[in-house]
């Protein structure tokens, strides 16, 4: 198949930043894409061949879109698989499928598929509705503290709770969810695994990922991870098995916890290019979004080693700004050694909304996380 300067089409579901970042790569190798999603100001709107606007949850909408393109994969898992299954029933190449999807969307089946594939992660329940959890507390079968998950349509801390108390569960809406316990942990990490059609498989360097204490966003990734040899070999072994159980093709993040005596638990899984990989477009040999797009296309994967030490530092809506964005002391960032900001294209900022990236790369990674320290103290993501 000729992909390059041809009549081949490739399709992305969503059309945010992930989109956006993909598309700087598919016009390196000058792809044809189409985009769909549901806003007028998506930031891939200006970077893509044919942008159509629509409910990415509707049947109809993705099924027509779908039967235009020659290959269909996503930036976001929230679209409608019952379209994507269609797709493929009628020789549509989808990746990840529709399958995949289908057991990722839903925490509740993405954690028994771990049970059933031997995958570790921390003991769970399921319940159909809020009551249901009132019931298990009643009884005993479910102590506080714990941690309650949306089954369906969680992201960016959104939908994910630690409920301490009763108090805790007032807020909580009355929806399909799971509970897990309460891990202590010492470090959230993650690992990237691309695989092709053909089954080839290549893996980056295990991150190590800090996060927010009240937005339950990640504020820093590092790489490498400041973590043992062993700790990381058990990570990178575990995302590895993750990978061939799912039999995905692109790329899977898998984000798991290291314990406090160094065990490896998944806690979740995103099947398309991850906030834990965007430092992979400064640091690595091939970014995670150029790897997506060989791995989908079933082109030979590229080198997954870092060139250098990376951090990628968020950049969220500052808590008391909403409106048109401005981005404060940008300029003073530029001019440190090694920073690189990346701005998504959103116009509006909100609390916490993610509106870019800034990556420091160093050859000593300590000195990089002292430089991101100074970058986050620095720019300001306001409103006018």
């Amino acid at each position: 198949m000729n992909y390059f300067s041809s009549q081949f089409k490739l399709g992305i579901l969503g059309g945010g930043q992930l989109g956006k970042m993909l598309l700087n790569d598919t016009r390196k190798f000058d792809i044809h894409t189409c985009v769909l999603d549901p806003s007028n100001e998506a930031p891939c709107k200006i970077a893509c061949n044919e942008f159509v606007q629509g409910d990415l949850m509707d049947f109809d909408t993705v099924y027509q879109f779908g039967k235009n393109v020659d290959v269909l994969t996503i930036e976001i898992e929230n679209v409608n698989v019952n379209a994507l299954e269609k797709l493929e029933k009628e020789g549509i190449k989808v990746y990840p499928t529709s399958k995949t999807l289908r057991t990722i969307q839903n925490k509740a089946k993405q954690k028994l598929f771990y049970v059933d594939n031997n995958l570790p992660t921390a003991p769970f329940s399921r319940f159909a509705y809020k009551d249901e959890i009132l019931t298990a507390i009643e009884h005993q079968t479910l102590e506080f503290p714990f941690v309650w998950k949306s089954a369906q349509f969680g992201y960016d801390g959104k939908g994910v709770k630690v409920v301490k108390s009763h108090s805790d569960l007032e807020e909580l809406p009355n929806v399909e969810c799971i509970t897990e316990t309460l891990i202590p942990f010492k470090n959230e990490l993650s690992v990237i695994v691309a695989r092709n059609a053909d089954g080839k498989v290549k893996i980056y360097p295990v991150v190590e990922m800090e996060f927010h204490p009240e937005a339950n966003q990640v504020e820093y990734v590092i790489c490498p991870a400041r973590i043992s040899k062993e700790v990381a070999l058990k990570a990178e072994l575990i995302a590895l098995k993750a990978s061939a159980a799912f039999k995905h093709v692109g790329l899977l993040a898998v984000e798991m916890f290291q314990t406090e005596d160094d065990d490896i638990l998944i806690n979740e899984v995103a099947p398309r290019p991850h906030n834990s990989g965007h430092h992979t477009i400064e640091a690595s040999y091939t970014s995670q979004f150029e790897q997506h797009i060989r791995a989908v296309l079933n082109l030979p994967l590229g080198k997954t080693d870092s060139k250098v030490g990376g951090i990628m530092v968020n950049l969220v809506g500052a808590e008391d700004y909403t409106g048109n964005v401005v981005y404060k002391n940008i300029e003073s960032i530029m001019a440190m050694d090694g920073v690189t900001p990346h701005i998504y294209g959103k116009k509006q900022t909100r609390p916490f909304r993610k509106m870019g990236h800034v990556t420091i790369v160093h050859e000593n990674i300590n000195e990089a996380r002292r430089i991101a320290e100074e970058v986050k103290k620095k720019i300001k993501v306001i409103s006018e």
